[in-house]
């Protein structure tokens, strides 16, 4: 039997220290680094949704600096999971956090929070867009639709 298939809204950031440094994730449900991402939930705008994922999975409150593009490839925003298979459709944001980062925060959903330089990026990474670093790293203004 074919799993559902389904659509969904989803959110990401990249967040970057004033070394340059942007900061990674290690996400508990696959082990693995990724930007700070999730769901949109019901009720909420895209802009809602990263800042309330971004207080859940890293402990801090933040503002948006800027949007990046929006990101729907089936290729890197398909993900295969046991009962079902979705592709998301990722706005993505450039955010600025508004108070000190606990890097030793963890919780249900995070395993562990660290800057990373964009020379030292682990290999490890769950399923992105192959463009997130290099757009994140745009600064003309430009926004990408991938």
């Amino acid at each position: 039997m074919e799993s559902p298939k389904q659509i969904l809204p989803s959110v990401a950031a990249a967040i970057f220290n004033e070394q340059g440094e942007i900061l990674l994730q290690k996400r508990k449900d696959v082990n693995q680094w990724c930007v700070i991402s999730g769901h949109v939930e019901f009720g909420e705008t895209v802009q809602e949704a990263i800042l309330r994922e971004i207080r859940e999975e890293a402990n801090v409150a933040a503002e948006i600096v800027r949007f990046i593009g929006i990101y729907s490839t089936p290729g890197s925003s398909t993900y295969v999971y046991h009962d079902r298979v979705v592709q998301y459709v990722t706005s993505y944001f450039e955010v600025r956090l508004l108070e000190p980062l606990a890097l030793h925060f963890s919780n249900s959903e995070t395993q562990e929070l660290k800057f990373f330089s964009v020379d030292t990026i682990p290999a490890d990474m769950a399923l992105i867009n192959p463009h997130w670093l290099s757009d994140a790293l745009n600064r003309n203004g430009s926004v990408f639709i991938r």
